[in-house]
């Protein structure tokens, strides 16, 4: 039960592994693109490739729904970044019940983008938390864990395929385990608990209002989605990569300061080192500024709220 390209890479690990899947449900397809076209999801997308049975529930609270999940007769279900609550009775229909592959060390960064949300704060380190699933948002015990250093310079999407690699192997040893009874539950601390809630669109916007530090974190953070950006006559113009400078500044934040797009913020200096204008491919900043220049003294826009 999973929905993105996190989960597909689980999947490939437990098709791999040789488990029997009885059946994948993933989200049902999503506009997307240009166009609007329906997209399918990766985990909908590897399930067909491979002819796996698939189910695409809007909800799984239908009383049908909920008979038909019963009736494969699963020993497990795997869920992975699914995207829907999980009710009791689809909790307690497998033999060894609902195993969650978590990507944080749980009970830091419950919910929806918990990746995202560790590069934001600026957390040395993550993981992956294999939680036996309850009626609560990531609340469940603990079943095994495992830490991963986060770099200097990592991005949400370097993070969650390293991250994806690890749950996979993390779940097939808990399915081992849990199938010999060797699994020993741990309820998560009362202490050190942080939610992550899903990231909205505007999210993505730079407010020169924060540091320099904040935002270049910001742009790795939300590399995969919304991605981070900035409006300039209008044009939302995407920042891919940038660099946090230890420079102080007495202009205003959002100013520009020089003819490397260094930008003042509230605390260091702001510097993009790849941009990408809308329906063009990403530049480095010079070959960027040579096609769109933007002058020095130019003050760049803060979102109206912070």
């Amino acid at each position: 039960m999973g929905t993105p390209p996190f989960a597909a890479t689980i999947l490939e690990k437990l098709i791999a592994a040789g488990h029997r899947i009885r059946a994948v449900y993933t989200q049902p397809p999503r506009p997307a693109g240009r166009g609007h076209r329906l997209q399918p999801s990766a985990v909908q997308s590897l399930a067909e490739a491979r002819g796996l049975p698939l189910r695409c529930p809007v909800r799984l609270r239908d009383e049908a729904v909920q008979a038909e999940f019963l009736a494969f007769g699963a020993e497990a279900a795997v869920v992975a970044a699914y995207g829907l609550i999980l009710p009791r009775p689809i909790l307690i229909a497998p033999r060894l019940g609902c195993l969650n592959v978590h990507a944080s060390l749980l009970p830091r960064w419950r919910g929806a983008a918990p990746i995202q949300h560790a590069l934001l704060a600026g957390d040395a380190d993550t993981g992956i938390t294999i939680m036996q699933m309850d009626e609560g948002l990531d609340t469940g015990p603990i079943l095994l864990r495992q830490a991963v250093p986060i770099g200097p310079h990592t991005t949400a999407g370097e993070l969650a395929e390293r991250l994806a690699r690890l749950g996979g192997d993390l779940i097939l040893r808990a399915l081992e385990e849990a199938e010999h009874g060797r699994l020993i539950p741990r309820p998560q601390p009362s202490e050190g608990i942080t939610y992550a809630p899903k990231i909205g669109r505007e999210e993505g916007r730079l407010d020169w209002r924060r540091t320099a530090v904040e935002l270049e974190r910001r742009v790795r953070a939300l590399d995969l989605w919304p991605g981070a950006f900035f409006e300039h006559h209008g044009q939302p113009i995407r920042v891919t990569a940038a660099a946090a400078l230890p420079e102080t500044s007495d202009q205003p934040p959002g100013t520009i300061l020089d003819d490397r797009l260094s930008i003042a913020c509230r605390e260091g200096i702001f510097r993009p080192l790849r941009l990408q204008r809308p329906g063009r491919a990403p530049l480095d900043s010079a070959a960027f500024l040579r096609g769109y220049p933007i002058a020095a003294g130019t003050l760049l826009p803060c979102p109206a709220t912070s």
